[in-house]
Formats: C-alpha cells, sequence, structure tokens
C-alpha cells in the first residue's frame, strides 16, 4: 500500500521511495545558508520513463528546499514554486530538437546569482538529454565548482542520456513506472473519474500519468487511440499502407501547427516589441539576426512536436503487438488494451508469432530512424509495409 504523499509531494504518484530519499535531504539540510549535511548534494539527476515524473519530483524538490517547512504546499514559496514564479527557481525547458549553447551559458549565469528571498538558487534542466555536446560543456564547469548556495537538478530519460563527465557529478534519483493501481487512484480521487474508465485509461496509459489524464478525459484522444489499435490488422495492401502512413503524418503535422502556430505568433510579436520594432519603420541593427534565430528554433520545435506525436502512435502499436504476442504464447498476463481484446484475440489467430516478431521491428525500427532524423513520412510508410500478412 503506497503512503499519501500531501504538500508538494501529492502530484508524484507511485514514487514513495524517492520521496523518502528527497524528503530525507531536505531535512538533513542546515539552516545555515550555504552548508550542505549528509544527504544533501549540489547537483541530482533524476531519470526514469517518459511520464513517471522526473520534472514533477524537481520541482517538488526544489519547493520543498525553499520552504521552511519542507515542503507544506500551502506557504507563499510552495505556491509559487509550483506555479513556476518563484525567483529562485528556474527552470530551463524545450520545445524544440535540443538545448543550445547560447541557452546554457544564459542559465550557468542565472545559477551564479546569489538567492532572492529562499536559500537556495536551483536550477532544474528538463530534457537534459536533449543538451548539445557544447551546451553540456558549458555547463559542466558550473556543476563541478557550484556557488555555495546553487543547487543543480537535470532530468533525462537515463543516465547514459547524459554525458559522463556530469552524471558523474551528479546524484542519481531513478523514478519507476506508476502503477495502474496508483494512477487508477488519482484519476478517481482527484479527476473524478469512474473507476472502470480511470482503470481502462490508466493501462492504456503505460503508466504516463499525463496521457491517462488525456484519455480519461477527452474522448477525441480515445478515439484517436482506438484508430491506431485497429490499423495492424486492417491493413491489406500497399495502398492502405501508404494512406495509413500519410495519415499518421497528416495528423501529428496538424497538431503540431495548431499549437505552434499560435506560439509563433506570440513571440514573433514579443520579440518585436522587446526591439522596439515598429510594423513599417526601420529595423534596428541585430534584429534580423535575432529573428533568424528565433525562427530557426520554432521550425525544430514544429518538427519535434510532430516527431513526438508520431512517436506516441509507434508505443500504441508495441503495446498492442505486445498484447498479440502475449496471447499467442499463453503468458497470462493482463493486456495493455483489454477494451480492444477482441481485435487482439483476431490478429493473434490470423497471424503467426514471427510475423508479429517482425511487425515489432519494424516498429522499433522505425523509432530508431526518427530519433536519427529521417523523413517521418518516409520511416512510417516503410514500417507500415512490414505488417502486411
Amino acid at each position: 500500500m503506497n503512503a499519501v504523499l500531501t504538500g508538494v509531494w501529492s502530484d508524484l504518484v507511485g514514487q514513495d521511495v524517492v520521496v523518502a530519499a528527497l524528503r530525507h535531504a531536505v531535512e538533513a539540510v542546515s539552516p545555515v545558508e550555504g552548508s550542505r549535511e549528509r544527504g544533501m548534494t549540489h547537483a541530482w539527476l533524476f531519470t526514469g520513463p517518459p511520464g513517471s515524473g522526473r520534472s514533477t519530483a524537481a520541482v517538488a524538490f526544489a519547493a520543498a528546499l525553499q520552504c521552511e517547512r519542507g515542503g507544506c504546499g500551502e506557504c507563499q514559496s510552495c505556491r509559487t514554486a509550483r506555479a513556476g514564479s518563484h525567483p529562485d527557481i528556474t527552470v530551463l525547458d524545450t520545445d524544440g530538437l535540443s538545448i543550445g549553447v547560447g541557452e546554457a551559458r544564459e542559465i550557468v549565469r542565472t545559477a551564479a546569482l546569489r538567492p532572492a528571498l529562499g536559500r537556495w538558487q536551483i536550477i532544474v534542466v528538463e530534457d537534459a538529454d536533449r543538451l548539445t555536446d557544447q551546451a553540456a560543456n558549458a555547463l559542466l564547469k558550473a556543476i563541478e565548482e557550484p556557488s555555495p548556495s546553487t543547487v543543480w537538478m537535470l532530468c533525462a530519460p537515463a543516465v547514459e542520456d547524459v554525458i559522463t563527465t556530469i552524471r558523474s557529478r551528479c546524484r542519481p534519483v531513478l523514478l519507476r513506472t506508476p502503477s495502474v493501481e496508483a494512477i487508477t487512484r488519482l484519476l478517481v480521487e482527484r479527476d473524478g473519474i469512474a473507476e472502470a474508465d480511470a482503470r481502462a485509461a490508466a493501462s492504456a496509459s503505460q503508466g504516463h500519468i499525463g496521457r491517462a489524464r488525456g484519455l480519461a478525459r477527452d474522448p477525441e484522444a480515445r478515439r484517436r487511440r482506438a484508430d491506431i489499435l485497429g490499423l495492424p490488422h486492417s491493413l491489406r495492401t500497399l495502398g492502405d499502407c501508404l494512406r495509413a502512413a500519410k495519415r499518421i503524418d497528416d495528423e501529428a503535422t496538424a497538431r503540431a501547427n495548431a499549437y505552434c502556430d499560435v506560439a509563433d505568433e506570440r513571440e514573433k510579436a514579443d520579440l518585436k516589441t522587446s526591439w522596439g520594432v515598429e510594423e513599417r519603420g526601420k529595423r534596428p541593427a541585430g534584429y534580423a539576426g535575432a529573428l533568424s534565430a528565433l525562427t530557426k528554433e520554432q521550425d525544430r520545435r514544429r518538427k519535434r512536436m510532430a516527431r513526438d506525436s508520431i512517436d506516441g502512435v509507434l508505443l500504441d502499436l508495441l503495446s498492442f503487438l505486445r498484447d498479440v504476442m502475449a496471447v499467442q504464447l499463453g503468458a497470462g498476463q493482463q493486456l495493455i488494451n483489454a477494451d480492444v481484446a477482441d481485435d487482439v484475440a483476431a490478429m493473434a489467430r490470423d497471424r503467426s508469432p514471427e510475423a508479429i516478431v517482425e511487425a515489432i521491428d519494424a516498429v522499433v525500427g522505425c523509432r530508431e530512424a526518427l530519433e536519427a532524423n529521417a523523413a517521418p513520412l518516409l520511416a512510417v510508410e516503410h514500417m507500415m509495409t512490414r505488417f502486411l500478412p
């Protein structure tokens, strides 16, 4: 039975062991500014699978370190920390494919500042695995020799995703995939979802809390998932494969555009304001370069969001194929996609185990190709052709 987590820790579903370790570190900190006692260190590396709550844990820890009561969740410090407005907690995130050296140098300058209100100057780097080599090297010196009141918190899927020189200087914090029971309880108690619906969403999410919430709340998300899970058994011709691939690519592009179009315009307007650019006036020196850099970063964000959307489709397909193989092997394991058990059983009857293994290899290969920056449509088309009977 998981303990009931309160205060700033309440959103860390199924992470009791991690919370206990972080609480111990908070309690070990001396009230004397800049001192560090056993259990506390200057650099932390939060790792875990997608949806496990890496950045949530880091921000909760940051809030608890700033709070005079160790993370009560009610004081001004805790509230501003969780809202992202605490002056001494800086979160570096990225919507792009990478975190560049310019962003890294700016965050290093912030890390060197003395705290304005709290005891610590805390830097949270989400997606530290996206640091370029130059950016990682820019951070390395600051992490090696931090200011007395600075705490670094890096987040990445796995320890190996961060360069050796940085990870060797961080204390690791490994988050596990939340259980179906823990996510179900969260959806029922906090979101008011009916238990049967909550359990179905929790199972389908494969431990990703945000995705579980989306499936439980959004009928359109459930429809998209049902369409995806129906693909493997419906492909009969090469034309079917090409049409399915184009649809996946088009929908991913449309979802990325829906977000990025609005964000791009807002950011360009903010850039004009910051440079004092008038609609028909003369452009200040340097503005063209700043606009070009912003446009390139926006293009990277758009590509990343479309790619991530396709990757979500691939994960759904992998979960479906896993269920098919479990049925074929008589493993007796609970299905991830129990709501489409009839489709799973039908494909298990119609395809050989060897064909399912080949399909799984195709999905894994497509994910690797996308990670290597292959053209998404071509990668998905190639994958789909290997689903044919």
